[in-house]
């Protein structure tokens, strides 16, 4: 089952605090891209489940 979760995180070019909204889909390991509503430049995220079930997301650049 998927949701939305709203994040606050830190873009890692400008490390800026950015609020996002993220999906969840279950067990699986999701990457997306999005750009940084501040520098404008593209960070992928990664999203999966811990085993407690908490969301974990995870930023870095995009050519990392």
């Amino acid at each position: 089952m998927a949701y939305l979760d709203e994040k606050i995180l830190t873009c890692p070019y400008c490390g800026e605090s950015i609020t996002v909204l993220i999906e969840s889909v279950g067990d699986e390991i999701s990457e997306y891209i999005e750009d940084c509503q501040v520098c404008c430049r593209p960070i992928l995220f990664s999203v999966e489940n811990s085993t407690t079930g908490e969301m974990v997301v995870e930023v870095r650049q995009e050519n990392e």
